[in-house]
This record gives structure tokens, C-alpha cells and sequence, in this order.
């Protein structure tokens, strides 16, 4: 019986090159996804043998194609074809179930080799992933999620009256977001966040008295002609300009955040320098590169918006599973 072949890949070119090498009875069976989504849900709608995933497109990429595929539990055999070649690269996906790792432009004899031993093993059931269990101290009650929610929203008020005394502008505050969770949930959040838009991010450590993480800005390009003429801007626009306007946002919005619930809890923050994690890219991407900076369970994440203009901002504060503890203990005082 012929297999059913799905080659997922943004290039239409890397599609057919990869279709014409794979054995001749195969050919007649090959469907095409152009990024990861199209991809799950050609696999959620039809039985697929083998998937050759790329890692880098659009919407979604091979790493979040991987990581759903071992929730979905599908049998499907997957190989990896991409041009990234790092170790740490061929690592991870391996760990998250690919049978192989194939360099652009494949090798057809490379290619042949590995199909003949392959092709006639039953696929093997993917290994459900193991459930990393949250400590019953960090886990986040109702009653717990409403105080941060609540005390999130005043400092989140007070930044956004900052901006908008600053650009004259109104400024849309919606309800903050609290969630606990795990470090492959964090990226498949931040995924969603713009998910077809380039956008430029800065991330910002900060720490206080047993309490420390992160805040990541990150703001779409679209916005910067806007802020640009809000802050009456009146030179041409370059990435270094952009650059500039960027940070201005994150210290106002970040410090001001930051300063609010600092105020609530009865402590002080220190921040770091921030750090640019990239400009002009899809959030995936940025992701992708910077995976590994976040280790947290408690995420709240911010929505600003500007009226009348096309600005999207969204703050991030990742916090530590330990940091958790200690907000506990002190949130415990307000409601005394």
C-alpha cells in the first residue's frame, strides 16, 4: 500500500525538490502544507505515514508542529529537513520525536538509504510526554489569580495613564491575563501573540526581595509610524529609530508596571539593562532564539492599545516558580 506523504515547508521550490527524490511509487501520494498550521490541520483531517517538516516559516514552525504532534498523540513518522544545522537544533527535535534530521538540499542517495530501513517498521507510538507537576505552593487558586489580577490592573492603570499624559492620547487598558504555567506552554502563548505580524521585542530582567523574573515588550511593526508621529518624530524611519522608540516604550510602560505592583506588595525592584531579542521578525522566530531564557510558571501578560491609532503593544512579566512563594506570603497581607 502506498504511504500518504505530507511535506510541510514554506518554499514551494524546497516542496517539489523534496517530492521528485522520494521513491517513485510514493510520488502519486504527496500532499503540501506551506507552514506548520496548514500542516496540523492536513493531519487532524486525513491519516498521514510520513510528515518531512521544515523549521523556520511562518504562522506556525517545525518546533510547535512537534511539540502539538506529541499532545495529538498521532502515528505518523516524522523527518526533519532544514537548513538550520546546529547541534542544539538536531537535539531538539529529536527529544521531541523526530526519526531523523535531513540538511537542505537533501541528498537523494542520503534520502534512499534511510526510507529502505525505515519504510518497513511499524511506526511506534509516540511517547506521551511527561506532565511536569506544579508544587502545590505554586499553584494559582482563584482566589490567588484575583489578587494578582487585581493588583496588576492598578499598576497596569498607572502606566497607561503615564503614556497617555505623555502622548496625549487615550490609552485602552483590557483585563490582565494570570495564568500558571509550564515553560512549552509560555512558548506556544507567545506564539499566538500576532501570530502573522512582524514585531520587534526587548526583554528585562528584574529582581526584588525574593521575587524575580522577566518583562517582555513586544510590539508590532505596524505601530512605529504611529509612535513615531505621536512622539513627534519627524525624520525617517530606520531600525535604529525604531530601535530608539522601542526602549522608549519599554521604560515607560516596564518601569511603570513594574513600580505598581511594587508599591501594593510593599517592595522595590531592581532592573536589569534590557536586552534586545530582535526586530523585524515573526514572534515565532524570536521564540524560537530566546526559548531557552524563560524558566517560569506565573505569566501575566498586559494588552495595550492606543486609540484612533494602529499601535499594539503586549507586556509580558514572567515570573520565577519561586517568586510564586513569596507572593503568596505577601499577598496574604492584603487581604487580612
Amino acid at each position: 500500500m502506498t504511504p500518504a506523504i505530507l511535506i510541510c515547508d514554506d518554499s514551494n521550490l524546497a516542496r517539489k525538490q523534496l517530492a521528485r527524490i522520494l521513491p517513485q511509487e510514493w510520488q502519486s501520494n504527496v500532499v503540501f502544507a506551506g507552514h506548520g498550521a496548514e500542516a496540523l490541520a492536513t493531519l487532524k483531517r486525513q491519516a498521514v505515514d510520513w510528515l518531512f517538516l521544515d523549521l523556520n516559516m511562518p504562522v506556525m514552525d517545525g518546533y510547535q508542529v512537534l511539540a502539538e504532534l506529541q499532545n495529538l498523540q498521532l502515528p505518523v513518522r516524522i523527518v526533519i529537513v532544514s537548513g538550520d544545522i546546529q547541534p542544539e537544533a538536531h537535539e531538539r527535535v529529536m527529544a521531541l520525536g523526530a526519526l531523523t534530521f535531513l540538511k537542505k538540499p537533501v541528498n537523494a542517495t542520503e534520502l534512499s538509504a534511510f526510507l529502505q530501513t525505515k519504510a518497513a517498521e511499524q511506526p511506534a507510538e509516540p511517547a506521551a510526554p511527561k506532565p511536569h507537576k506544579i508544587p502545590d505552593e505554586v499553584q494559582l487558586d482563584a482566589e490567588l489569580r484575583d489578587i494578582l489580577q487585581e493588583i496588576t490592573n492598578v499598576a497596569m492603570g498607572q502606566a497607561g495613564d503615564l503614556l497617555a499624559r505623555l502622548l496625549d492620547v487615550f490609552v485602552k487598558l483590557p483585563i490582565p491575563n494570570v495564568n500558571v504555567i509550564e515553560v512549552s506552554e509560555l512558548t506556544m502563548a507567545l506564539a499566538s501573540v500576532e501570530p502573522e505580524s512582524k514585531t520587534s521585542a526587548i526583554c528585562q530582567g528584574f529582581i526584588g526581595s525574593g521575587v524575580a523574573g522577566e518583562a517582555l515588550l513586544i510590539l508590532t511593526d505596524s505601530s512605529f509610524e504611529d509612535i513615531a508621529r505621536l512622539m513627534n518624530y519627524q525624520g525617517e524611519l530606520n531600525s535604529a529609530v525604531e530601535l530608539e522608540l522601542l526602549m522608549d516604550i519599554s521604560n515607560i510602560l516596564i518601569g511603570a508596571v513594574l513600580k505598581g505592583i511594587a508599591e501594593q506588595v510593599d517592595m522595590s525592584f531592581s532592573q536589569g539593562h534590557p536586552v534586545v531579542l530582535g526586530q523585524h521578525a515573526p514572534i515565532a522566530e524570536l521564540i524560537s532564539a530566546n526559548s531557552k531564557r524563560w524558566r517560569t510558571t506565573l505569566t501575566i501578560e498586559l494588552s495595550y492599545g492606543i486609540e484612533s491609532y494602529n499601535i499594539n503593544c503586549d507586556l509580558l512579566l514572567l515570573f520565577t516558580e519561586d517568586s510564586l512563594k513569596t507572593l503568596r506570603y505577601k499577598l496574604a497581607f492584603l487581604m487580612d
